[in-house]
Parts: C-alpha cells; sequence; structure tokens
C-alpha cells in the first residue's frame, strides 16, 4: 500500500487549491460578501442535486430533467456511466473541489460515491474503457483514449489524499502497476492495451494519449514518490525526444509504429506532422523539465516553435496533418481517398473531424511559458502566491459576473438544465448524417464548469 504524504493535496491538473477551511472562515470581501454567500448556496445545492441522479454512483453525459433518457456517446442505459471525461471522474475532481473549499462532508460523500464506481468498473488489467457497464462482463481491454484510463488514476489518487479506503488504495495499486506494464519498450504508450495487432499498439500522442499518461505519472511520483515511477518517466521524456522529427519540418506526429515511424492509424488519419500533437507535446516537454529540471527537454522546443510560425495556413488556421517533405496540408476522407481540401469531404468527416484548427492560444501559452522558463523565472501555483487584498478584490469583480449568470441559471432544484440543447442526433449502429435533434439536457460539462467556477470565486473569498 502507499504511503500517503502528512498533507493532503489535489491535482494540479485541474487547477485545485489546499484551503481547508471551515464554513464559519468564509467572510466579506468588500462588496462581493453577499454574492459569496449566494454562491456557497448554489454551489451546495449543485452538488446535492448532481449527486442524487447518480447510477451506481457514476455519470453520463447528459440526463434529461425527468432522467428518462441519458447519453454518453449515443444514448445509454440506466446501468451504464461514462469514464471518459465528462464522466465520472471528471465529476468527482468537481465534488473533490467543493469538498475542499466548503468541508461539507456531504461533498465529499459523493466523490467517494464516484470513486467506487470507478473502482467497482476497474477491470482485471487495472484499467478502464470508454464506459463502465454494470451487471455485465468486463471488457479485458485498457483504453489510454480521450483521457479515459488517466482520468480516472488521477481522480482516484486526488481522493486518496483525503480519505483513507483500502479498495480506493488497491485499485490506485493496481493502476500505476497497469501504468508500468503497458508502457511501449520504446518509452511511449499505445492507444489500447493489450496489444490487439493494429494501429492500437501504435504510440499514441493523439487526443493527447501519452500526455496524459505522462500526467498521471508526474501525479504519482508527486504523490508516492517511487522509484520504479520515476524511471518510468524517465523512459517516455526519452521517447519525446527521440521521436521528436527532424529539421526542416521538427514537429511530431500522431502515432508512431514499432520501428519510430509515423504511421496510419484510421483511414482518415496518414502519417503526417501534425502541428495540434506539437503543441501538446511541447507543454509536455516543459512540465518534464519543471518536474526534473533536465534542460535536454528544452532543446527542441525553439525551433519547433518557429516551424509552428511557418506553417500558419492563408486562413490563419493550422492544418490538422502536414504532408512530411512538402509541408503541404493532407485531407483524407474514408478508405484513405485523399482530397484537395475540406470541402470535399465526406459529410461525417467534414464536420465531426477537425482538419483545420485554431492553434494561436495554446501555441502563445507554449511561448509565453517558455519565456519564463528562460527567463529564470518559476511560475508560482496559486497556492504559493501571497495575495494582496487589491489583487483579491480585482478577482472577484472579474468573476462576479459569471457568478451571478450561474445563480440565475440554477432552478430550484439545484439543477443548471440547457433549453433546447442542440446535438447530432445518430441512431445506434449507424453513421450520422448531419443531422441534429433539440431537448432540453442536464450536461455533466456544465456542471463541472459551473462548480469549478463557484469553487474559484469562493477560494478567492476566502483568502481575506
Amino acid at each position: 500500500m502507499f504511503a500517503k504524504r502528512n498533507a493532503p493535496r489535489l491535482s494540479q491538473s485541474l487547477g485545485l487549491t489546499l484551503l481547508f477551511l471551515t464554513t464559519q472562515s468564509l467572510v466579506a470581501v468588500g462588496q462581493f460578501g453577499d454574492l459569496a454567500n449566494t454562491a456557497r448556496d448554489s454551489l451546495d445545492r449543485g452538488v446535492r442535486y448532481f449527486h442524487s441522479i447518480n447510477s451506481h454512483g457514476g455519470y453520463v453525459y447528459y440526463v434529461t430533467p425527468d432522467l428518462a433518457q441519458r447519453w454518453g456517446e449515443g444514448k445509454v442505459d440506466a446501468d451504464t456511466i461514462e469514464v471518459q471525461p465528462p464522466g465520472t471522474p471528471a465529476v468527482g475532481m468537481a465534488f473533490l473541489r467543493a469538498y475542499h473549499v466548503t468541508q461539507n462532508s456531504d461533498h465529499l460523500q459523493a466523490a467517494q460515491d464516484a470513486a467506487m464506481a470507478l473502482v467497482e468498473g476497474q477491470n482485471d488489467l487495472g484499467g478502464w474503457g470508454h464506459t463502465i457497464r454494470f451487471g455485465r462482463p468486463k471488457a479485458n481491454r485498457v483504453s489510454f483514449d480521450d483521457d479515459q484510463t488517466q482520468s480516472a488514476i488521477r481522480f482516484l489518487m486526488a481522493l486518496d489524499q483525503v480519505v483513507t479506503l483500502e479498495p480506493l488504495s488497491q485499485a490506485i495499486d493496481k493502476a500505476l502497476s497497469l501504468m508500468l506494464a503497458s508502457q511501449l519498450d520504446n518509452g511511449g504508450w499505445p492507444h489500447m492495451f493489450p496489444a490487439r495487432g493494429d494501429y492500437h499498439d501504435y504510440a499514441t500522442f493523439n487526443d493527447q494519449g501519452i500526455n496524459r499518461c505522462i500526467q498521471v505519472m508526474i501525479e504519482a511520483v508527486e504523490h508516492y514518490d517511487k522509484p520504479e515511477h520515476r524511471r518510468c518517466l524517465a523512459k517516455v521524456g526519452r521517447f519525446l525526444m527521440i521521436s521528436h522529427l527532424p529539421p526542416p519540418q521538427p514537429g511530431w506526429a500522431q502515432q508512431y509504429n514499432e520501428f519510430l515511424q509515423p504511421a496510419w492509424a484510421r483511414d482518415y488519419e496518414p502519417p503526417a506532422v501534425c502541428p495540434h500533437v506539437t503543441v501538446n507535446n511541447l507543454l509536455t516537454l516543459m512540465d518534464l523539465y519543471e518536474f526534473n529540471g533536465q534542460g535536454l527537454y528544452l532543446k527542441p522546443i525553439p525551433d519547433t516553435l518557429r516551424w509552428l510560425d511557418e506553417i500558419r495556413l492563408p486562413n490563419g488556421l493550422w492544418a490538422r496533418f502536414v504532408e512530411m517533405g512538402t509541408g503541404d496540408p493532407l485531407y483524407y476522407d474514408r478508405d484513405r481517398i485523399r482530397v484537395p481540401s475540406t470541402q470535399d469531404l465526406h459529410i461525417e468527416r467534414r464536420l465531426g473531424y477537425g482538419y483545420e484548427n485554431d492553434l494561436s492560444a495554446s501555441i502563445q501559452e507554449a511561448k509565453d511559458r517558455f519565456r519564463t522558463i528562460r527567463s529564470g523565472e518559476r511560475k508560482k501555483p496559486e497556492t504559493e502566491k501571497a495575495r494582496s487584498p487589491q489583487s483579491i478584490q480585482t478577482s472577484l469583480r472579474r468573476l462576479a459576473p459569471a457568478v451571478r449568470d450561474i445563480i440565475e441559471a440554477q432552478d430550484a432544484q439545484g439543477s443548471w438544465i440547457t433549453r433546447k440543447d442542440r446535438f447530432k442526433h445518430a441512431e445506434a449502429g449507424k453513421r450520422w448524417n448531419g443531422e441534429y435533434a433539440e431537448m432540453d439536457r442536464i450536461s455533466s460539462a456544465v456542471f463541472i464548469r459551473n462548480i469549478n467556477r463557484l469553487a474559484e470565486f469562493l477560494e478567492l473569498a476566502q483568502q481575506r
């Protein structure tokens, strides 16, 4: 079993802060005292309501207000919960943040219930897939796609810093053993585990698969500091360096085969240099540098940032796939058919897959962060900053309009209903034909966003 640290801590990935203050410590901060009290009530009611609509302790993406219909990626039954964000781990993290800012034990219980749903749904390998289907056999497969297994582990580790539960500790031990067992010889992680004999076996950066695995292992070291976890991080750090493609296209591909070559995944995902993946990897290199101080991780960054500026399309966007050698954007339809532009793609791929993306904000984030690192400054997390009353007041003023909107939008029972929510209408087993449906729905993503915004406001109010 892992030894806990002396003080509880939360996952830095969601920007959670360590403010273990009692309810009585909430004080008026200038003209925002009344709003803070109302925000606290809104947060409590929101968590209470959302916890009441759980299934086996877990959550899906959407439910109708009468709870008669439920959706994940598609419609699901009452015995199915989602693991992929914004599913059960992400909702659990919101509960945990609510607990830390309020010390309301009901919020902690909601987080524990979500964790126990994940523990029950953990498969024999130690991980998770897209969903947990209670009462049915567990799939003997682990997915690192779309932050599925990774988000579950991070949430369980964060809760483990607060409570002592034997099933929780055992699940974390099993999950971290999986992380070591599934790491490829080259240092990356596959799309799925165990090996299937196809592209799912490749080291995969798509949807931040490897990036999220690195995040898990950094947090594992921070929580438990075991040497095998440090060795795992050193191994994947080496993979980031050796998979970096050479000039004049110093970026990364979405996936690499066993020969460290960019490789095909799905028929519309060709071997190519991928700007979106590249930006994510630059940020991960900086994560690793800040974690262990090894300057080697900074060396690829300047040339890669220059390349990203050079390949911006005339429309101001970046291609998802850039052809190796020519630098031309690549667009593929089904059956690996290359087409001239996005307008020539099948309707599902054109509307449901981003062949061109606006990366300007994330590239600027990478530039700003790299500039700060090179200047020798360290950006302190919020928990280490001595916030002045004026700074707190400014932040409260910035957040107040959104907080008021959240409170106003909440109904009497504590829910936030998205009226006439527009979503893809697709029948089970059929490809989406471009049609949309409208319906009043309750969204896990909206709940998480609102709880985090209310918690941020209350955290600031408690700093006076």
